[in-house]
């Protein structure tokens, strides 16, 4: 029996999604690594979320999302527009298997 996601998308496989975040989208020309940085955790601008280390369902109902046209971003709904379900679910993997960078924000704002 193979698992899905709570996406319902296949298993995703971490190979494959680190290959797939390394290919140049047609729609925009860059790589999910391009913008997000190495291990998803070095993004490009600082307004670009850390993925690396996310939850897998997150990555995958959010490139869901922007590829079904229910989440916009002007770079990002292009990015996903012409992605597989496979491949959502093998990018979900990867970024979700890297270390994490991620931390909440307690404190930030304390002077």
């Amino acid at each position: 029996m193979r698992t899905t996601s709570s996406a319902g998308l296949p298993t995703g496989r971490i190979d494959a999604g680190e290959q797939a975040a390394n290919v140049k989208s047609a729609a925009t020309g860059q790589t999910c690594i391009d913008c997000h940085g190495a291990g998803g955790n070095e993004p490009l601008d600082p307004t670009y979320p850390k993925i690396g280390g996310q939850y897998r369902d997150y990555l995958a109902h959010a490139l869901q999302a922007y590829r079904d046209g229910d989440r916009e971003h002007a770079l990002m709904s292009q990015q996903a527009a012409d992605l597989s379900d496979q491949q959502i679910a093998d990018l979900a993997a990867y970024f979700a298997a890297q270390p994490s960078r991620l931390r909440d924000l307690r404190g930030a704002h304390d002077n």
